[in-house]
Order: C-alpha cells, then sequence, then structure tokens
C-alpha cells in the first residue's frame, strides 16, 4: 500500500481525500494544514489523524499530494522530495518557472515521482483527441483554439487572503481557472512556440486578470486562440477546437459535441458539408466507433473521476517504478505558455517566444 499524505486542508483537499480512498493500492494515512483547526476538520471528516507538523507527517507516508496556495507549491514539494516522498502537486506546478524548475530537478535528485494535477488529461474525449492530433488523422493541424470563460463573484476572491493575487495565486483566470485547459491545447496540438496576448482586471478588485486573449503559434505551425475569464455571467462550460486540413473536433466539458474528420469529404464540392450551425449529440459518433455510444456516459467526464484516475495512476507508478502518466516536468510547458502571455501584454502584446 502506498501511504498517503495530504497537505493543505483547503477547498480542493477533499476531492483528494476522497479520490486516494477509491484507488486500489492506496491508503490515506493522515493530513496537515498550517491552520490547526482546517486540519482537524479534514482528519474528523475522513477519519486520518491531522499531523501537527510537516515532519511528522513525512514520518506516516510514502507519498505526498500538495493542495495549498499555488505559491507555495514547489516550496512544499521540495521538502517532501528531500523528506523522499513522492510528490503529487496540485495545478499549476508552481507560479514562478525557476521555483518550479527547482522542484522537477529535487525530486529527480532524491529520485522520488514528482507529478502535477491535470486530470482532464484523464478524460477518455481529451485522450482520443490528441491522439488523432497527434496521429496525422486531421491531416495537416490548421488551428487549436481553448476558451475558459467562466465566472467568479467578488466574494470568491474575498474568501481567501491568496487569491486574487500575484504572489500566492500566481495570475488569476488564466494560472488558476484556466490552466488546465491550456495544459490540454497545448498538448493535443504538440507544443507551443509563441503568444501575443492581453489581458485586464476588468471585472473584480483584485490584483490579476479576469479577462485575457492570447493569440498562439504551435511548434507545427499551426495558428489559435486561448480566451479566458472569471467575469462572463454565468459561466460557460470550457471548450476546445481543433481544426485540420481534414475536419475539426469540439470539445465542451470533456464531451465530444462535434466530432467531423473525412478526408475524402473534405476534398468534395466547393464547399465542402456545409456549415454546422448547431452541433448535434449525434455528430460526436462520426468516425471514431472506439468512443462510448453517448458522451453522457462517459464515466472519465464525472467529477471527481479524473482525479482519481491521475491518483490511481501515480500510484502505480510508484509501485511500478516508472514515470507517472503527467509528470512534473510536462507541467512546466502550460506554465511557460501562461508566463509568456503575462510577459505578452506587459509588453504591448509583443509577440513573446516559448522555449
Amino acid at each position: 500500500m502506498v501511504r498517503y499524505g495530504v497537505i493543505g486542508c483547503g477547498a480542493i483537499h477533499g476531492v483528494h481525500c476522497d479520490a486516494i480512498k477509491e484507488v486500489p493500492g492506496a491508503v490515506l494515512s493522515g493530513v496537515y494544514d498550517v491552520i490547526a483547526e482546517k486540519a482537524c476538520k479534514a482528519s474528523d471528516k475522513h477519519g486520518v489523524p491531522a499531523a501537527p507538523t510537516l515532519a511528522e507527517l513525512f514520518e506516516q507516508v510514502d507519498a505526498v499530494t500538495v493542495c495549498v496556495p499555488s505559491g507555495l507549491h514547489a516550496e512544499v514539494g521540495i521538502q517532501a522530495a528531500l523528506a523522499g516522498k513522492h510528490v503529487l502537486v496540485e495545478k499549476p506546478i508552481d507560479v514562478r518557472l525557476e521555483t518550479a524548475t527547482k522542484l522537477v530537478e529535487t525530486c529527480e535528485a532524491n529520485g522520488v515521482k514528482l507529478g502535477t494535477i491535470s486530470q482532464h488529461r484523464f478524460s477518455r474525449a481529451i485522450q482520443r483527441l490528441h491522439d488523432a492530433a497527434q496521429s496525422g488523422e486531421f491531416g495537416k493541424l490548421l488551428a487549436g483554439d481553448a476558451y475558459i470563460k467562466w465566472y467568479r463573484t467578488q466574494a470568491y476572491y474575498d474568501s481567501g487572503e491568496w487569491r486574487g493575487t500575484w504572489k500566492w495565486d500566481g495570475g488569476g483566470c488564466l494560472i488558476n481557472q484556466g490552466v488546465h485547459y491550456i495544459d490540454m491545447i497545448q498538448w493535443i496540438m504538440g507544443g507551443v512556440r509563441a503568444v501575443q496576448a492581453q489581458v485586464r482586471t476588468a471585472a473584480h478588485d483584485i490584483e490579476v486578470e479576469d479577462v485575457a486573449n492570447a493569440l498562439v503559434e504551435y511548434k507545427n505551425g499551426a495558428l489559435g486562440v486561448i480566451q479566458g475569464s472569471t467575469s462572463f455571467y454565468p459561466g460557460l462550460a470550457e471548450r476546445l477546437e481543433v481544426h485540420g486540413k481534414h475536419g475539426s473536433v469540439i470539445v465542451e466539458g470533456d464531451q465530444p459535441k462535434l466530432w467531423k474528420i473525412d478526408a475524402e469529404a473534405a476534398a468534395q464540392g466547393m464547399y465542402g458539408g456545409g456549415v454546422q450551425m448547431q452541433p448535434t449529440p449525434s455528430l460526436h459518433m462520426h468516425n471514431q466507433p472506439d468512443m462510448v455510444a453517448s458522451a453522457a456516459a462517459d464515466p472519465t467526464a464525472v467529477w471527481g473521476e479524473q482525479h482519481r484516475l491521475q491518483i490511481e495512476d501515480f500510484t502505480q507508478a510508484i509501485v511500478e517504478n516508472r514515470e507517472p502518466f503527467m509528470t512534473g516536468r510536462m507541467a512546466l510547458e502550460p506554465l511557460k505558455v501562461i508566463l509568456a502571455i503575462y510577459e505578452s501584454s506587459r509588453n504591448g502584446g509583443a509577440r513573446i517566444e516559448i522555449a
């Protein structure tokens, strides 16, 4: 059994605790928070000890999940790695590339596994889309867009001193809410070469952005758009659009809404298949016999299940002594994209290349 400790007992910790309990070969062994009251509440709820110090938590566990504010991810993860514990850190891996890289290198030097939560990579629809894009099924990739138009009230930002700050949150709608789908689109498209962007603080009393628009150039030459917000009431399902010479796919809320890839049909006539005014439930099945019969029946789209799948993979990686499906080094890529967007905006929308 891989014994897990959860560090940080804020909003997301319960998802981690519940997921660990459902993973074969894993056991929740303890929790810790710098605010003892939070740790005690988590202890009572989940039936595990609340460690009074991090050092004492490390004595009880083999691995930790790090659920502290984003600006502390690397700091806490490094402490765990130096104690010889495997580290699964919530998104983003950290808010600064320097400290995130140090976390990666510390885990490698100490021979422990490092993963970063990017649970949407465990969605069946997302994995199928990635495989289609990277296998050439689309033909030449032309565009990849990510839209994360969510809504948060001022009360959300006021609920924690770290929320909406550069130091602890690292940014706003992109690095907190948008990081998942920014990771998805850069993974699906094969990496980002450069961005040009504008971000604004438009609707909230916070330090960081709540509206962002970016033009993206991918390493394969395709173009794209990233739009993020926490200002658009009532909030919309996050959406990916991928377009290639042979077709287009739309995934919304991790469920395929349009899947139409047909090289032969795309080459016929003058106007192809005509404009798709409104994707219908039946369209998502086109040319994808390996997908589930109904998107609504896909268990990987159920809230909490993707966290469970990722923690299960991380547990198996420890037992099998292999890399997890989503490594810490992979998590550096979406962070680079987001930081480049911020840099571009600070420089009047200048084109920023990503190393």
